[in-house]
């Protein structure tokens, strides 16, 4: 019953936002949804549901964090959702309010799945009802954007299918005695996998999700999306979407942990982790476009997550952490962009200066974002940074930290650059209205609930939340499921 008021209930609102006929009443119903789902997974946090539909949907540890970090990234997202969409009466909501529960209920079915088949599905939904998000400006750069991220996104839900068969094949030993796509089965005997197939399916499967994450080099489709969708797209995207790939990419390591090839799979996670920041590295340089250098940033991160958990199991724990972490403070740094976006009435360097004079809270709090970002202290990022750095340090892996640190110090160089420049100077001109639009009451409290969060994630990190990050890494690592 619970699975099916996880992914039903959203479902639910999604449709009822299609029938409501009122541009001003529809975005209400974005918050009831998600509270809601927010108190079915906050009880999900005391006692985890069994199995159902002959062990088809299970919550674990993993999926609790994913599930978790969607749900509260959506919660205070819909709150900005009320005075954003009240701004942007230019432009019917029906669609865009309803593609988020479609969204929400998409990332719930990729994280109760106990099936990669199931995960694959709700995947490719996910990217689907995301599509109208990137294009809710309707212009030709929105266009170009949305066409754009569905052909990558295409090719990168066609790579994970292939990866997908190999994984059948794989399991073609135990055909008959199991579904050759159920985790718990491949799990349970991953000593009798084809470990050929098993790594060939790996290799698709991280491509195919690594290119829906925006890991490099499929990348190209970040950019655009982040840089043309709005900012509350844009922190769904960066914190909510690219989870739940990382995900099936976790189901794969699993599988292969059991099977005996951790060090095959650890190496080619650092190996595109470090690619990732690299390339990010390389692009946020000279970046003069504040939202698309918020794109190059996420590239960073998930090659960051990635290269945690490619450095073991204490590496894996940083990472997951990180994965919480790093959706937050981009809901800070999205949503504060937006802000600035609308005050200005523009996006790059040319346009946008003198923030902190225009509509200084979102000027601070993207200002804060962005030390966050880097991997500052005393907020939330440096904790799990450093814990990468450390768990690559105690494996010896010198290389690996030494490379991990100085990417991060060029990539500080660079945001710093643009974001010191929008936040700080004289603004080119003097606009009251825009000015209100930058700095209204509810487009400022969202971003600062991320903000709260980011800081207190930062000093303490509470009981029960390291217990499912530490039962998660192990299950990573070899742990029984």
């Amino acid at each position: 019953m619970i699975y099916l008021l996880l992914v039903g209930a959203p479902l639910l609102v999604g449709l009822l936002a299609l029938v409501v006929d009122s541009d001003e009443r529809r975005p209400w119903l974005l918050p009831f949804g998600c509270t809601i789902h927010a108190s079915i997974v906050a009880a999900c946090w005391k006692t985890l549901p069994g199995p159902a539909m002959n062990g088809w949907f299970r919550i674990d540890d993993l999926g609790l964090i994913v599930l978790s970090l969607a749900s509260v990234m959506f919660l205070v997202c819909s709150v900005y959702c009320l005075e954003y969409l009240r701004l942007r009466k230019e432009r019917r909501n029906r669609l865009f309010t309803a593609c988020l529960s479609f969204i929400l209920a998409s990332v719930s079915l990729v994280a109760v799945s106990r099936h990669m088949g199931i995960l694959w599905v709700g995947m490719e939904a996910a990217t689907l009802a995301t599509a109208p998000l990137v294009y809710f400006n309707h212009n030709e750069k929105s266009l170009e954007a949305t066409w754009k991220y569905l052909m990558m996104g295409s090719l990168g839900i066609g790579l994970a299918l292939l990866g997908t068969f190999f994984l059948a094949l794989a399991a073609i030993p135990f055909e008959g005695r199991g579904d050759p796509l159920l985790i718990d089965t491949l799990l349970s005997r991953a000593g009798t996998l084809s470990l050929p197939w098993l790594k060939g399916a790996f290799i698709f499967l991280l491509v195919g999700y690594g290119t829906k994450m925006g890991l490099a080099p499929l990348h190209s489709w970040k950019p655009d999306a982040y840089g043309e969708s709005p900012g509350v797209a844009g922190a769904i995207l960066a914190g909510v979407i690219t989870a739940c790939p990382f995900l099936g990419i976790l189901r794969a390591f699993q599988i292969c942990a059991a099977a005996g090839l951790s060090e095959f799979a650890q190496g080619l996670l650092v190996m595109i982790g470090l690619l990732s920041m690299a390339t990010a590295a390389v692009f946020i340089i000279g970046q003069r476009d504040f939202k698309r250098m918020l794109a190059y940033s996420s590239v960073e991160h998930m090659g960051i997550l990635a290269l945690g958990v490619g450095l073991g199991p204490a590496g894996s724990f940083a990472a997951l952490l990180h994965l919480i972490n790093n959706g937050l403070t981009k809901g800070v740094l999205f949503l504060s962009a937006g802000n600035i976006h609308r005050a200005f009435g523009g996006k790059t360097m040319d346009h946008v200066r003198g923030a902190l004079r225009r509509a200084p809270i979102s000027a601070t709090l993207f200002l804060l974002g962005f030390v966050a970002i880097t991997g500052s202290p005393p907020f939330a990022p440096f904790v799990s940074e450093f814990s990468i750095l450390r768990a690559a340090v105690d494996g010896h892996r010198f290389g690996v930290a030494l490379g991990f640190v100085g990417l991060l110090a060029v990539i500080f160089i660079g945001m710093a650059t643009t974001v010191l420049s929008v936040v700080y100077g004289i603004p080119p001109n003097s606009d009251s209205e825009l000015s209100a639009q930058g700095d209204s009451p509810l487009m400022i409290a969202a971003p600062m609930v991320f903000m709260a969060l980011v800081v207190f994630l930062g000093l303490w990190l509470p009981g029960r939340l390291t217990a499912v990050l530490s039962g998660a890494a192990r299950l990573l690592n070899g742990g029984a499921s």
